[in-house]
């Protein structure tokens, strides 16, 4: 990285460190970014498409249904951008036989559930803490911990210099570097200043600066992209945008992973905020529309299961599996019991009975240790 990468119109500016590499410390949000007819129109389609999830989320009798599939979805494709090669049937599977093995085995899974487990704790945690630099830090603590970033001291900012670029590359040759240690603590509280102090912004393009300052600060070590697209999420629900978690712009930025990562350099390099919020704001639309229909797939699925289920005069362990199964699309006998405080036996009769309904097949292939897969459910998570 040199000096001769940013423009006159970076809202920042490049430092020289002691050790002689280059530094970028970016400004103080807010930018001087005027929404204007350009941005207007994008930001109520933007807006209209978010309300239409959200007032379809307030309508659902159990949103929980909804919640955690695409929280897991979520997991998947954040972890995704970073690498990992997990999909969503890889972390049902998981979820439904957590052995020691099984984890050794997939170090991609368990980034993927860490993910799961973080998301699900910093929305607990907004009922007591507000979203800041402490509830980050504890999020992140959650993510990193006992996977390949474990060693990037998982839940503290960073205490030594870190940097992007291609695989191999270092300080001297990165694409970009984040500002040192003690510019970056100046630049984490001026961050929790702006996101904690009254705006006239539109929320969406506060968000979107948000996300974009967090990923230029560059705070730890490692799991900086999760944790700002973390970040995300736990703002659409603190500001109330969304009445639960249902909206996640990882898709949209792992399909477009090229335009991500160039748009976020460019609004460091060049000032590229407006293109950055644009390209923000299609990402909100497009998911939302994805959110509002995949939520009607999968409820159609379940009532088209029940359905089923009730005409063959199922008993009501088999129901309560069902909706289990839109929560987390994969069973285990031992998981089966567990939920309905069974005796195995009792658990394994109930699957049995949602196999012969061609709701679940087991996906193993083993005598013991099997477990049992929502084909359906699956490919409505996983299509495209």
């Amino acid at each position: 990285m040199l000096p001769s990468d940013f423009s006159s119109n970076s809202p920042g500016r490049v430092v020289r460190a002691s050790t002689g590499y280059w530094a970028y410390v970016p400004n103080p949000l807010p930018p001087p970014v005027e929404v204007d007819w350009t941005l207007a129109e994008p930001l109520a389609e933007a807006s209209r498409r978010l309300g239409e999830l959200a007032g379809l989320t307030r309508t659902l009798p159990n949103p929980h249904l909804l919640i955690a599939p695409f929280i897991r979805r979520e997991a998947v494709l954040s972890s995704r951008i970073e690498g990992t090669r997990a999909n969503v049937s890889d972390l049902a599977r998981f979820e439904a036989l957590p052995t020691r093995k099984a984890a050794a085995s997939m170090p991609d899974v368990n980034e993927v559930a860490n993910y799961v487990t973080a998301l699900e704790y910093g929305l607990e945690r907004l009922k007591t803490l507000p979203i800041g630099l402490r509830l980050l830090r504890e999020v992140h603590g959650r993510l990193m911990k006992g996977v390949r970033g474990d060693h990037a001291t998982p839940g503290e900012f960073r205490r030594s210099q870190n940097w992007i670029g291609p695989p191999g590359s270092s300080l001297a040759d990165a694409t970009y570097v984040p500002p040192p240690v003690d510019e970056m603590k100046r630049a984490l509280g001026a961050f929790e200043n702006f996101l904690r102090a009254p705006s006239t912004l539109p929320p969406l393009v506060r968000l979107a600066m948000l996300h974009q300052h967090f990923e230029a600060i560059h705070p730890f070590l490692d799991g900086n992209g999760r944790v700002g697209r973390l970040l995300i999420t736990l703002l659409l629900c603190e500001w109330q945008l969304l009445p639960a978690p249902v909206l996640y712009l990882s898709a949209f930025f792992e399909r477009r992973r090229e335009d991500y990562y160039a748009h976020l350099l460019a609004v460091n390099q060049h000032g590229a905020w407006r293109e950055w919020i644009l390209y923000f704001l299609e990402g909100v639309r497009h998911e939302s529309d994805d959110a509002i229909r995949r939520s009607g797939r999968l409820l159609d699925l379940r009532q088209k299961y029940r359905r089923k289920l009730e005409a063959a005069r199922a008993p009501g362990l088999s129901l309560r599996i069902v909706d289990q199964l839109f929560e987390a699309p994969a069973m285990s006998v031992a998981r089966a019991a567990k939920i309905l405080d069974v005796t195995p036996r009792s658990a394994q009769l109930t699957i049995a009975k949602l196999v012969d309904a061609g709701i679940l097949e087991e996906a193993t292939g083993r005598k013991r240790d099997r477990v049992f897969v929502a084909r359906e459910i699956l490919r409505i998570l996983e299509a495209q």
